[in-house]
């Protein structure tokens, strides 16, 4: 597995200062956010876990995901929680041209538009890169077509099968601060380590009296 940080470096948040990598708060406000979603069972469970302690999330799905399971996608809607794009195929940006990242922006846009009701608590376009890899020319213009570029204070790695499960939980509960936003993935590869870390983490986080909010 590749190098990545678990708590995202001050110099970093400050050389890509137009990227949103935390929203301090003296509220004790959280952002919880899931990564490569709809998945069938999975999201449902992660779903059920949020409501057991009446938290919201930021889900950012693959455009792709969201047409092979559309139910699933409203399920995300219609519980209150609010959604970005992930682009439709999952994309590295180091490795894809500016024209074609843009377009499979556009399409995961476009899923989501499909279904997404007016009412619902999304009230701002937000789009998270893949793997966090975007070039610069890249992000000039997502931010151009009136997107916020939505990354991260805390990596769970959950994604990360070579980690044991208390790694991933420490990952995540030794880094948490008021404003942080927290990266899980509701996809098949993290489920061993998420399935165990994100109960854990919500009982932590209502001890604390820490207070969920969604990234808008």
């Amino acid at each position: 597995m590749g190098f990545y940080w678990i708590k995202t470096n001050s110099i970093i948040k400050k050389i890509f200062s137009k990227y949103v990598w935390d929203i301090p708060n003296n509220e004790n406000k959280i952002y919880l956010t899931f990564d490569d979603g709809p998945t069938p069972q999975i999201t449902e469970w992660v779903l059920e876990q949020l409501q057991q302690h009446n938290a919201k999330a930021t889900f950012f799905c693959i455009g792709k995901n969201i047409e092979t399971y559309p139910l699933i996608f409203t399920k995300i809607i219609d519980t209150g929680h609010c959604v970005g794009n992930h682009t439709f195929n999952h994309l590295n940006g180091w490795n894809t041209s500016t024209d074609e990242y843009s377009r499979n922006i556009l399409d995961c846009e476009n899923s989501i538009s499909n279904l997404l009701l007016k009412e619902s608590n999304n009230t701002s376009k937000l789009f998270r890169p893949p793997y966090g890899k975007i070039k610069s020319k890249q992000a000039k213009e997502v931010l151009k077509q009136g997107y916020k570029i939505i990354m991260w204070d805390v990596l769970s790695a959950d994604f990360d099968q070579t980690i044991s499960t208390e790694v991933c939980l420490r990952n995540v509960v030794s880094n948490i601060k008021p404003g942080s936003i927290i990266v899980f993935h509701d996809s098949m590869k993290a489920f061993k380590n998420l399935e165990y870390v994100l109960p854990k983490v919500l009982d932590y986080l209502d001890e604390n009296n820490f207070i969920y909010e969604t990234v808008r």
